[in-house]
């Protein structure tokens, strides 16, 4: 039987621009329609960054359907980490006649994945090739350009959590 499956994962700068975003099968080409996702979750980031206490995990931020769970992590440099769960995860033909395989998915069962996003976050930033700045909108610029993370070992961290991801497992 499935289960949740993270769809999509995506980490977004202070300034509110993407930094990276990934996204897991059956999803691969819906890149616009998650990059509308994520950017409709930066309200609520902030309506629920401005509402809790210092913990970073801020739950659920949005059920976007049935089917999809937006998720959110505030690191302390103001980094966003979403994600966004599809919760009836993979289906076959046999699973779909017998319905979905939700159960119940709960904030607390995505802190292992936030805290390894946060983890691989904290080893890029600690790599003296990576800069950045080059990630930051350049004040002053016309159009802000700034340039997304292509660091080989942090893209292969994000594509591990978001493929071996399930609620209770350990990352």
């Amino acid at each position: 039987m499935a289960g949740p499956r993270i769809a999509c994962i995506g980490v977004i700068g202070k300034a509110d621009n993407p930094l990276h975003i990934s996204l897991f099968p059956p999803y691969s080409d819906a890149t616009i329609e998650f990059s509308f996702l994520l950017n409709s979750c930066l309200d609520i980031f902030e309506i629920r960054r401005k509402q809790t206490s210092i913990d970073q995990d801020l739950g659920l931020l949005q059920a976007i359907d049935e089917r999809l769970a937006a998720y959110g992590w505030l690191t302390t440099t103001g980094v966003k980490f979403l994600v966004i769960v599809d919760l009836f995860g993979e289906e076959t033909t046999s699973t779909r006649l017998a319905g979905p395989a939700v159960s119940g998915l709960r904030d607390a069962d995505l802190k292992t994945a936030f805290r390894a996003l946060q983890t691989a976050y904290i080893q890029l930033l600690q790599n003296p090739f990576y800069s950045p700045d080059l990630h930051t909108p350049a004040l002053g610029t016309v159009d802000g350009a700034c340039q997304p993370i292509s660091n080989p070992k942090f893209i292969a961290d994000v594509k591990r959590i978001g493929e071996t991801w399930a609620p209770g497992a350990t990352l």
